[in-house]
């Protein structure tokens, strides 16, 4: 079932959202190489926690962490962990709170020092792949539209694998509400948007084969090739001429930290 939100509701659920992206914008002052991505998490926590709100993945289906850290071949749902960040990592974080009974999601997938190129043109090509998957989230579309547009900027024009096992999804009351949001679909196929619906559109793009698979932890998924992949995803209320944007990436590239090179993807 579809949740219909009002304008007050979208407005509390952006609320939520801009906690989500001020988080990343104060996590990303501590990303550079030596640094354990469990420290990440603990000023995650603080952030949001001083900010009002609640970690919305703390305690998901026992999920044991604030933020999903998933570093390289990590897809999505890594844990965080002693590992230290290194030159050349490209790191996905993904962030969700929750505040006033809404919530809010987001990702950014961070090149960290001299990334490759062939890995900064995938992070570049799967942020691009949000914005046009974004365009089409308008009144009077479908959901296929969406993936349609990120599947044929993504696999269709440049070779990539879109993940296929994991979706973005609707959100309001609930982190996980219907409909669900492929990043692949056909033209005119699937549920019809329509104003007062509150999705995350989360492209998960692989450099590689689209395949994943699962970790020991019951939650990390890693490509299934070894090869990199890159995560974006922003809350987005259905407009009527266009989507609304309730999270803000440019929280993110306006925080300074020269260890990061995420001027090199927009």
């Amino acid at each position: 079932m579809i949740h219909f939100k009002t304008k007050e509701e979208i407005e509390l659920i952006r609320e939520s959202s801009l906690i989500v992206s001020k988080c990343h914008a104060e996590v990303a002052k501590y990303i550079k190489p030596g640094v354990k991505t469990i420290e990440l998490d603990k000023i995650a926590e603080t952030f949001i926690r001083d900010n009002g709100g609640v970690p919305a993945f703390k305690g998901y289906n026992g999920f044991p962490y604030t933020l999903c850290i998933s570093v390289n071949e990590g897809v999505v749902h890594g844990f965080p962990n002693n590992r230290e960040i290194q030159d050349k990592d490209i790191l996905s974080i993904d962030c969700g709170v929750k505040k006033n009974g809404f919530f809010g999601d987001s990702a950014f997938t961070f090149p960290i020092g001299d990334v490759d190129e062939i890995h900064l043109k995938l992070l570049r090509i799967t942020l691009e792949s949000l914005y046009l998957g974004i365009k089409a989230a308008v009144s009077g579309n479908r959901i296929g539209d969406i993936g349609f547009a990120i599947q044929k900027h993504t696999e269709v024009d440049n070779g990539y694998g879109v993940v296929k096992d994991l979706v973005g999804h609707g959100i309001g009351r609930s982190l996980h509400e219907d409909p669900q949001v492929p990043n692949y679909g056909k033209r005119g196929k699937g549920v019809m948007l329509k104003e007062g619906m509150v999705i995350a559109i989360e492209p998960m793009i692989n450099l590689g084969t689209y395949k994943v698979k699962q970790l020991n932890d019951g939650w990390t998924i890693i490509t299934g090739d070894g090869k990199a992949s890159a995560h974006f995803e922003h809350t987005v209320a259905i407009g009527k001429q266009e989507a609304i944007i309730l999270s803000d990436h440019n929280l993110i590239f306006d925080s300074i930290n020269n260890n990061i090179n995420i001027k090199k993807i927009q």
